[in-house]
C-alpha cells in the first residue's frame, strides 16, 4: 500500500499518522480490537462531493466540499468491505425495538442538498449498494437559491470592494486582494456570524448583496445549485432516505420560539407532501453547540422527528441516549485515504475537530473527538 505524497502534505499531524497507520497494516486489527472496548455508531457527515481542477479558481466555500469524486469512491469501497452500512432510520427502528446494532455500523448522510449529491454521490451510493440519508433544506429545493453561507464567500471572492463594512456584525475590516486572504476573510466571517441572532445574520447577508449588487434572486450558478424534487423523489424511489434541514438553513437556536417552530413543522410538512411518506429525520443546519439547544430539541420532538443529528465531532453509544443530538464525524476534502480510514478505526483519536472549524466552542464532555 502506498501513501499519497498530496495527501501527507494536505495533512496536519492526525492525518499524516492516519497515513502511516493506512500504510502499515495496523488499522484492521485495531478496528476489531476496539470492538471489545467500544461499540458505537459512526455517522458520517458529507456536504458535497466535487472533483475541481482547480481550486484557486472554484467561486464558492471550498470547505464545503467533502471529497472528490474519485476519493468519494474509495471511502464507500472501504465502507463496503471492512464495515457495516446502514440507513439512520434502520437505526432508529433499533432504538425503538431495543435491538443491538451490528458490530461496525456505520451510517453515511449529507447535509444541504447541493445538487452534485444527486450527480455524483447518489450514483456510487446506487451502484455499491450503500445506504444514505441526504438532509435537505426544503425552501432551497423550492426556489433553488444558493445557500446564503456559501454566498456569503462567493460575495467577497469576486466583489471589486475594498472595505468589507457590516454594522450588524460589528465588523470593518479591509478585503485582502488576492483569493487565499478573501477565503480566510470569509471563514472569520461565518465564525463570527454564528455568534449572533438570525436578524443580524440575515441583515449583514442582505447588505452584501444589496451594496456589492450580487442579489441571490437573479443568481443561478451551476457550482452552487441545490437539488430539486424530481431529483430527490428519484433517489427516495431507489431507497435512499430524505429528511430534514430546516427550511431556509437557519441556526434554529437563533429564531424566535415560534419561526423556529415553524421551520421544523413546515420542512417535515414539505417533505411529507412533495415524497408522499412521513418525515422523522432532522439535521440541525450548522449544527454545533450554538445552532441547537434544550428548547430545539423538545420542539424536534413536538413536531413529530424520531431522531436528529447535530454537526459535533463523536460517534454515538448503542443505547443512543442523544438521539435528539447525535454525533457525527465530519469528512472533509483535506483527508487522504489513510486519514479517512483511521477516524473510522479510532475515531477519537483520528476525528476532525468540526466545532473549532466551524468557530463554535468545543464541548469537551460531549464530544469524543
Amino acid at each position: 500500500m502506498v501513501i499519497n505524497d498530496d495527501d501527507v502534505q494536505a495533512a496536519g499531524i492526525r492525518g499524516r499518522l492516519g497515513e502511516l497507520c493506512y500504510a502499515s497494516g495496523l488499522l484492521r486489527p485495531l478496528q476489531h480490537a476496539r470492538l471489545y472496548m467500544r461499540q458505537d455508531l459512526r455517522i458520517l457527515a458529507y456536504h458535497r462531493v466535487l472533483t475541481l481542477p482547480d481550486a484557486r479558481t472554484f467561486d464558492f466555500d471550498l470547505a464545503l466540499i467533502s471529497a472528490s469524486v474519485e476519493r468519494f469512491r474509495e471511502q464507500m469501497l472501504l465502507l463496503k468491505r471492512r464495515f457495516h452500512p446502514m440507513g439512520l432510520s434502520d437505526v432508529v427502528a433499533a432504538l425503538d425495538s431495543g435491538s443491538r446494532l451490528p458490530a461496525h455500523a456505520v451510517v453515511v448522510t449529507f447535509d444541504d442538498g447541493y445538487d452534485d449529491n444527486y450527480r455524483v454521490a447518489y450514483p456510487i451510493l446506487r451502484e455499491l449498494g450503500i445506504p444514505a440519508t441526504f438532509f435537505v433544506s426544503t425552501g432551497h429545493i423550492d426556489n433553488g437559491k444558493p445557500f446564503a453561507y456559501d454566498w456569503l464567500v462567493h460575495m467577497l471572492l469576486r466583489t471589486s470592494a475594498q472595505q468589507l463594512v457590516l454594522p450588524e456584525l460589528e465588523l470593518d475590516v479591509p478585503i485582502p486582494t488576492g483569493r487565499a486572504g478573501r477565503r480566510e476573510l470569509g471563514a472569520t466571517v461565518l465564525r463570527h456570524m454564528k455568534l449572533y441572532d438570525d436578524v443580524a445574520q440575515q441583515a449583514a447577508i442582505r447588505r452584501m448583496e444589496r451594496e456589492w449588487r450580487m442579489p441571490r434572486e437573479a443568481a443561478r450558478p451551476a457550482e452552487c445549485r441545490p437539488m430539486n424534487w424530481d431529483q430527490l423523489r428519484e433517489m427516495r424511489a431507489a431507497g435512499f432516505e430524505v429528511g430534514s434541514h430546516g427550511v431556509h438553513h437557519r441556526m434554529l437556536a437563533k429564531l424566535p420560539q415560534d419561526q423556529m417552530e415553524e421551520e421544523l413543522m413546515e420542512s417535515k410538512a414539505t417533505l411529507e407532501r412533495e415524497l408522499g411518506e412521513s418525515a422523522v429525520l432532522l439535521s440541525y443546519p450548522v449544527g454545533g453547540d450554538l445552532a441547537f439547544d434544550g428548547g430545539v430539541i423538545k420542539a424536534t420532538v413536538a413536531a413529530g422527528y424520531r431522531a436528529a443529528c447535530s454537526y459535533i465531532c463523536g460517534t454515538n453509544l448503542h443505547s443512543a441516549t442523544n438521539r435528539y443530538a447525535l454525533f457525527r464525524l465530519p469528512v472533509e476534502r483535506t483527508m487522504g485515504m489513510g486519514w479517512f480510514a483511521a477516524m473510522l478505526t479510532l475515531p477519537e483519536l483520528m476525528g476532525y475537530p468540526t466545532a473549532s472549524r466551524a468557530g463554535i466552542a468545543e464541548p469537551v464532555q460531549a464530544c469524543s473527538c
